[in-house]
């Protein structure tokens, strides 16, 4: 299976088409389309998020980029190995990722920032395409839980079963990796104390060890 980013011609949501084309209107200098991943394809890493901020990556059509999320993200990554170059909040800023590759639940910007179960089932396909496309693929970083349940939903487990929480650590027997979880890096989540910058960096660090030591294959397996 190939992987094949949706474009601007992409139909399968009627609300998020209708918000495109609001967006279109008001911010016509605005990529204001399905945004594409971040990384290569053949890195050991795959940062799940939820979708593409309004002002964010909806404007530079670079996942986390130009958003709040994302200025807590990459610097982040870069401190720990994950990245290189100096993050300038634009898709042609040089900065680059290292063995991590970025993409969303959502490829479109949603309305008050808020996804339907409908969204994330139809651009599901683009997702579990993706993760068939990434052969070295060792460690899912799901931000939050609906891309933590997304990755469930796609890859054929129970929800049940994989209970998110933050710092959790989950086997996916049937593909041979691992999941982790994080809040997301949302500016709210921030303000409210949900997660700090130091909560969140102490999750890049274990990603970085179970990266090394795949010391996931330890754990208790569900």
């Amino acid at each position: 299976m190939s992987f094949r980013c949706p474009d601007k011609s992409c139909s399968l949501c009627p609300r998020l088409l209708e918000f495109r084309a609001q967006n279109v209107a008001k911010f016509p200098t605005y990529y204001n389309g399905p945004v594409p991943p971040f990384g290569s394809l053949e890195a050991e890493i795959l940062i799940v998020g939820m979708a593409p901020g309004l002002n964010g990556a909806n404007q530079t059509a670079r996942p986390f980029t130009n958003d709040y999320a994302g200025d807590v993200l990459y610097p982040i990554l870069k401190d720990n190995g994950f990245a290189k170059g100096n993050y300038g909040k634009r898709k042609d800023d040089g900065f680059e990722l290292i063995n991590v590759r970025v993409t969303n639940a959502v490829r479109c910007v949603p309305p008050q920032n808020k996804v339907t179960g409908d969204e994330v089932k139809n651009c599901g396909r683009y997702l579990q395409q993706e993760i068939a496309s990434m052969p070295n693929l060792k460690l899912i970083l799901t931000l939050g839980g609906v891309a933590h349940n997304a990755v469930l939903g796609i890859l054929g487990y129970k929800k049940a079963a994989y209970k998110f929480a933050h710092g959790a650590l989950h086997f996916l027997p049937n593909h041979n990796l691992m999941m982790l979880n994080s809040y997301h890096t949302s500016r709210y989540n921030i303000n409210t104390g949900v997660l700090t910058p130091q909560m969140f960096d102490q999750v890049i660090k274990k990603m970085k060890e179970l990266l090394i030591t795949d010391a996931g294959k330890t754990h208790e397996r569900h």
